[in-house]
Formats: C-alpha cells, structure tokens, sequence
C-alpha cells in the first residue's frame, strides 16, 4: 500500500537568506515477516529538492524604534536624527519616506524623501509636548503598494524660558488691630519649567517697595516666603486696600524673574484675628452711623421728594379751569344715534330740504366688460319735481351706476345713499360782500365816534368830506 507524505515548514522561509532546501527522505516498513528476512532490507531513500519563491516584501527599517533628544531652544531646520530603510527583495528598489501626518497633526517635523533625514519644521515647546511620537513610512518605487513604518520618540530637552508666578491666587486680610512683626500670608510659587536640579525660588521686594512702613517680607529659604506687618494697626477709613508688589527669581540659567501684585484688605476681626468684615461700608459711612440709620434717611429723603412732587402736581392743576367756557370749547361735538327710526316720521325730525341738490350733476360710469345697451340718455329736470320723484330718479340713478359699475360689490351687498341738497334757501350769509357798491348798509356814523374810527370811517364811509379829513 503506497501512502503520501506532506512536508511542513518548521519557521518561515526567507527567499533573500536561501532560494532552495535539498532533503534526503527514507521510507521503511514497520512489520516485517521473519519469513522474508532473507529477501533484504524492507526500506528505501530519496531526495528531496524544495525551491523558495521569492515574493515582493515591504521594505524594513534598520531598528523597529528610533529614539531621538533636541532642546527646545532647536531652531527651526536643524537635523534631529535619520531613519533608514531598504527593500529585502533581490530587487533592492530605492524607496522614499515620509512621516505619517495622523501623528504629527501640527507638523512640526519634516523628513528628507530620499536620505530620511528628519529636521524641525516649527518651534518647540517642552511645555507643551515634551515627546513626540511619529511614525515614519517607507515606500517602494517600484511599488508604492508596498509600505514599511518605522516608529520614531522625539524627546524635548527642556530651557528655563518660564519665568516663576504664584501658586494660587491669593486673598490676603490684615485685621485693624494686627500688631508689627505678624505674619499674615505664606506664599509660594511655581514654575512650568523642570530643571534637573529641581526648583528653587527667590522672594523679594521691589526696590520702589524696600522702604514700605506697612509691609515686608521675609524669605524662609525653603522656596516659600512670609508677609509680615511693619505698623501696629490699620484703619479701613484711611485705606482699605493694599497692593504690594513681589519679585520672584528661579535658579534656571539665565535666571528669570517676574513681579506679582499680592492684593491686602483690611477687615474688622474678632478676638481671635478671624476676619468679619472686609466691606468697603464701613469706612465710606460716618462714624457712628449704622445701615439701619442710613435706610431711614434714605427713606425720610424719598418720601420729602414725593411730596414735593405731588404739590407741584397739584399747583399746575390750579392755574388751569376744569370748565371751559363754550367760547374757547373749539372741540368737535360727535353725537350718535342708536334709534332704528320710524320710518316716515322720521322726516319731522329734521328738514328734508337740507339733503336735496338740484344743481348736482353726476357722470354715469359704464363698465368696460359688458356692452352698454342701456344709457342715460336724459336726466330729470329736479328743479320742478316734487320731493318724492326727486327721490325717486336719484335711487334709480344710483341703481343704474351700481349695475354698471365694474368694481361694484355683489348684487345682494347694502347700498347706502346721501342726497346733500341745494344749500341754505337763505343764500350765503358771509360779511365779504358788504363792501360792494351795492351794499345799503350807511357807515357814515363811524366819523361821529371819535378819532379812534377814523380808519373804519374812511374806509367805509359814502362822503369825501369828513370830521377829521
């Protein structure tokens, strides 16, 4: 019985470290029959020959990580470190790198394409990125599909470029009954440098505050400092706020220093120097005038302005009459009416002569989407009517004008009419014409009333000849 054998790689083959492999294989028969052991040996040998295909690999860097140092001081362009990588095929193709943007967002490195030399595209910040971690691609010409990534830790070295501050903002309270030589507030700092040697501060005051008779300060050498009081007791209605400068300098070389302000109130304290009171109310009111006493007056004050107000009020109400005279109500009267009316008794409330016009004369309107078949062609004399025809031909007139109206409403709408009459039968009543010719009024009297009418006389009197010609 013939059986076939596989053969399994023990590890992986690498066509560039050996093309071929040559086996020398024996086959033997396990059982043997004593019978035949004469026959010969139950057993043979082969060889085996195994041919490597080469395949077209990404190509390797020489390390699997890079680790690289540079100062923050670095100017921008200067070489921090170079990357090489090669194509493990027999090709050998050149390859090109380039640095993985989805770890460098800011850009701040560049590297040559060809020679993998990495530089400083923009300045550094140990402060804010003390390592950078970027990832470095090679690429194959020949086949771009073919990528290798070599990883590279970008260390910061840090410079003391950070000048010393606070450590926390500060509220500082002296109380009015502090005695000299108390210590009130404990400061410290910070620094956003990290020098090898550690921190170490220096507390100061300005020259322009070395002579200060309210403050000073005392460095405990153990980068922290004391403010201490130089006076016995402060008065809040003097001054209720101090503001002291401080000078702070680190150990860094260059050192750096910097100058902050420390704000100081002065507050009323309890026997035990707790602060009560730090407001500004106390010292701005009087002595011995309380808020309570302030509200009072503010009050009284409040309630005199009110007062004064309403009596003014009440003075200009006076200078003028509530009544007006009828001569000088130039008011327009409108009087409405809700009586439905009764019909023709109606006409006995009123003159219907004032609604008539017998001189009036409208234009008939005809409308432009219908032929005019019917026309006026004649119009009632309504001088001679009686009033019940005149009536009569004015509603069928304004109900011919409606139907031939292109803008009327509809034919079921309400038509309201007014009949404004001929005027006053009296005629007009105007003094205008009473200097014509014609005028019989005799005005000759006005030269016997003095010489203050002699103007009116002259203008209107009949003669030449006159008193005071």
């Amino acid at each position: 019985m013939m059986r076939w054998t596989a053969f399994i790689s023990a590890g992986e083959l690498d066509y560039e470290s050996k093309t071929s492999y040559t086996l020398r294989i024996e086959a033997a028969n396990k059982h043997v029959d004593n019978r035949f052991l004469s026959v010969g040996p139950f057993k043979d040998t082969t060889t085996v020959k195994i041919i490597v295909e080469d395949v077209d690999e990404p190509p390797e860097f020489s390390s699997r990580f890079y680790s690289m140092v540079e100062s923050e001081a670095a100017k921008v362009g200067t070489s921090i470190g170079t990357v090489l990588a090669h194509d493990p095929d027999a090709s050998n193709s050149p390859v090109r790198y380039s640095i993985d943007r989805n770890t460098d967002l800011e850009r701040f490195f560049n590297i040559d394409a060809n020679s993998g030399l990495i530089t400083i595209a923009k300045p550094l910040d140990r402060e804010t990125n003390a390592v950078h971690n970027i990832t470095v691609l090679a690429i194959e010409n020949q086949n771009p599909a073919q990528i290798g990534k070599g990883f590279v830790g970008i260390s910061i070295l840090d410079i003391n470029d950070n000048a010393p501050e606070f450590a926390m903002e500060y509220e500082t309270n002296v109380c009015e009954n502090s005695p000299p030589g108390q210590v009130i507030q404990k400061i410290s700092a910070v620094d956003k440098d990290e020098p090898s040697s550690g921190h170490w501060f220096y507390f100061s005051l300005p020259s322009e505050a070395t002579n200060n008779i309210n403050f000073t300060l005392q460095d405990n050498k153990d980068n922290t400092a004391s403010l201490l009081t130089r006076r016995n007791g402060f008065r809040r209605q003097e001054q209720s706020v101090f503001y002291l400068p401080i000078v702070i300098v680190d150990s860094g070389s260059p050192s750096l220093s910097s100058t902050n302000t420390l704000t100081i109130r002065v507050c009323d304290c309890d026997a035990d120097g707790v602060a009560q009171t730090c407001n500004a109310e106390a010292y701005i009111l009087p002595a011995g005038l309380s808020t309570g006493a302030l509200i009072a007056i503010l009050a009284c004050v409040l309630t005199l302005l009110v007062l004064v107000l309403l009596i003014v009020t009440m003075r200009r109400r006076k200078k003028e009459p509530f009544i007006f005279d009828e001569e000088r109500d130039i008011r327009e009267n409108i009087v409405r009416y809700d009586d439905e009316g009764g019909g023709e008794e109606d006409t006995e409330a009123f003159d219907m002569a004032a609604l008539r016009n017998l001189n009036i004369i409208r234009d008939n309107k005809t409308r432009r989407d219908v032929t005019p078949e019917i026309q006026l062609l004649s119009r009632p004399s309504f001088k001679s009517a009686p009033d019940n025809v005149i009536f009569r031909e004015f509603i069928w007139e304004r109900l011919k004008e409606a139907d031939v109206d292109p803008c009327a409403p509809p034919y079921d709408s309400l038509q309201t009419y007014a009949f404004e009459g001929n005027g006053s039968v009296a005629e007009s009543l105007s003094s205008l014409e009473s200097i014509s010719s014609n005028s019989e009024q005799n005005y000759d009297y006005l030269s016997d009333w003095g010489p203050r009418f002699k103007r009116l006389a002259d203008m209107y009197g009949s003669g030449e000849d006159h008193l005071y010609s």
